[in-house]
């Protein structure tokens, strides 16, 4: 079953993805020399606008249907398999840095900022947990009221109010880190180390989804 929410997200995400390899294509073709510094930070600009965008249209429409983001209609099973709390997994961020030829300060800051950020993943780890402990703890609470009461349609709804809004603080935490680890990673990089990475870390999202909706679709033959 599907949801309208889902439904409308999945046309976002359809048209966010084709604007993704515009820009892609864009930092693919840019010179690499320092000469072009304006062209490699207006590109840097652009698609960190785009990606907060994508941000912004997920919250809204999580707050309306967060479950919907936890059960992707838009992901192919190979996406949901690499994704982490309804995303990709910001250490994992840290492998598409280049191996250029980066400074001391840039290597310390790099590796300061990725030992900062494991630590945010764990903390957003172990609320996940505590929220699953959480809502099995207090689904068979709700159970047994609902067993023993008369406003069965009432009780029910509490319950999944209190579910949707633990999973909704728990995907914006895991939003916020992934964030944060792209903000951190262009504050250290020069432009055209950031026009690189970015390129790196597009193509691997489009290469993902091409790959899993070529599996789907196989699959459906067979």
């Amino acid at each position: 079953m599907t949801s309208q929410v889902g439904e409308n997200f999945t046309k976002y995400f359809e048209n966010w993805m084709i604007q993704l390899e515009e820009l892609l294509k864009q930092l693919v073709i840019v010179p690499r020399e320092t000469s072009y510094v304006n062209d490699h930070e207006s590109l840097v600009s652009k698609m960190t606008t785009h990606h907060k965008d994508y941000y912004t249209a997920k919250w809204a429409a999580a707050h309306e249907d967060i479950l919907a983001f936890f059960t992707p209609m838009w992901l192919s099973p190979l996406e949901i398999v690499y994704s982490w709390i309804t995303g990709w997994k910001p250490s994992m961020a840290f492998r598409l840095v280049g191996g250029g030829a980066f400074s001391d300060e840039q290597l310390k800051n790099i590796d300061g900022l990725r030992v900062k950020i494991r630590g945010e993943e764990e903390k957003v780890e172990r609320e996940m947990e505590r929220q699953q402990v959480a809502i099995g703890d207090r689904k068979m609470v709700e159970l047994a009221r609902i067993k023993n009461s008369d406003n069965n349609d009432e009780l029910v709804e509490l319950a999944l109010k209190g579910l949707r809004m633990s999973l909704e603080r728990v995907m914006k935490m895991a939003d916020c880190v992934r964030l944060k680890t792209l903000k951190g990673l262009l504050e250290i990089l020069s432009p055209i180390q950031s026009v690189d990475f970015l390129a790196a870390v597009s193509t691997i999202q489009i290469q993902m989804r091409k790959k899993g909706r070529k599996r789907m679709n196989v699959a459906k033959f067979n």
